[in-house]
């Protein structure tokens, strides 16, 4: 692969840098893709906006290629490689008001649902790649705004 194109891959990979953060860099990775969210809101770019679905579209699409070339033989899921954190997390305020409360909610369903690892999360894991890294976050960020949206 062309150094560029590596520094490209890593630099998405690790969230522009959230993923090298020495301590708990998923949990790092989330709490930065909450702020990026709230970022975005104040520009008018809420999750329940056609725009933010095409931003989760666009993401997910360069998490799984991102992710994916980063990935070496003795490393299958990278700990650096936190852009599925930032896919799941804003999946996970999908239709969510924009204010802390349902923020901060979102932030710990998705780390829990993150870090379980249940059943689809699991299986989805498997698939090869970058797809197996995005695809467990994704649906968790998922199940997270389902039920999210459910108590609300």
């Amino acid at each position: 692969m062309h150094s560029l194109t590596r520094t490209a891959a890593e630099l998405i990979a690790a969230a522009f840098g959230a993923g090298r953060f020495p301590v708990a860099p998923a949990t790092f990775g989330s709490a930065v893709a909450l702020a990026a969210y709230w970022l975005l809101s104040l520009a008018g770019l809420e999750g329940d906006s056609p725009a933010f679905f095409v931003l989760i579209a666009a993401g997910s699409a360069v998490g799984v290629w991102a992710t994916g070339a980063i990935l070496s033989p003795t490393e299958h899921d990278p700990s650096r490689a936190v852009w599925d954190e930032v896919v799941g997390m804003w999946i996970t305020m999908a239709f969510l008001p924009v204010t802390w409360p349902w923020l901060l909610a979102a932030f710990f369903a998705f780390r829990a649902l993150d870090i379980a690892k249940t059943w689809p999360m699991s299986a989805l894991e498997r698939l090869p790649r970058g797809w197996g890294i995005m695809a467990d976050d994704i649906a968790a960020g998922v199940i997270g705004a389902v039920v999210l949206n459910a108590v609300r």
